[in-house]
């Protein structure tokens, strides 16, 4: 009785290289965006605004932009760590919860609720909110050990991530609204971190496969 072999994988480092690439440029898109947004908008101010403030009225198209980007950043690297499995089930849900937050950051673009006083229908845009923060603190959590197989500096790094984002996250929605804008930037670059330091870890390994 013969066995049915099991077909052979294969690392497709131009595939990593473009995703890991298209990923960093997402973060780029996103805080260029803004940036704009912030200049745009009339009587903005970015430390007392949200980004949710410029996601909302007649340019909300410039945030919205930059939301979908990031939203495909993070699906990108969705893939990659699906395509580069480093890991165990721990892994896994990682995978799951990277495409599940692309989702979410998509949906948040999409839905244009953004918390600025909409009453017609459901509004869900905090708890996609609270969703982000609890993906934010599981996902680099739960890839830190698989990381480590590409280097010790991730595991730290994605550790380290998962950390400030724990201690942070909760103290934003307690901070009074003059503050409360430039506070989600900063929240804004820890995500960056995510997003960034895994996709160095596939562009890399890309650069060596190739």
């Amino acid at each position: 009785m013969s066995r049915t072999a099991a077909p052979k994988t294969q690392e497709q480092p131009m595939l990593m290289l473009a995703l890991g690439w298209y990923s960093v440029a997402g973060c780029i898109i996103f805080a260029l965006s803004i940036l704009i947004a912030d200049v745009v908008v009339p009587d903005h101010d970015w430390i007392a605004d949200t980004i949710s403030d410029l996601g909302a009225g007649r340019y909300e198209y410039i945030v919205d932009i930059g939301i979908y980007a990031f939203s495909a950043a993070l699906i990108s690297i969705a893939l990659l760590a699906a395509h580069i499995h480093l890991g165990d089930w721990k892994w896994s849900l990682g995978v799951l919860g990277l495409a599940l937050m692309g989702l979410i950051v998509f949906l948040i673009g999409a839905r244009n609720e953004y918390g600025d006083s909409d009453n017609e229908g459901f509004v869900i845009h905090i708890y996609l909110v609270y969703a982000i923060g609890a993906l934010m603190t599981a996902i680099p959590a739960l890839m830190a050990q698989g990381a480590h197989r590409a280097g010790w500096h991730y595991h730290r790094i994605l550790i380290g991530i998962a950390i400030v984002w724990a201690v942070s996250a909760p103290v934003f929605f307690f901070l009074p609204d003059s503050i409360d804008g430039i506070y989600e930037r900063y929240l804004g670059l820890v995500s960056f971190a995510l997003v960034l330091t895994m996709a160095r870890l596939f562009i890399k390994r890309g650069q060596i496969q190739r």
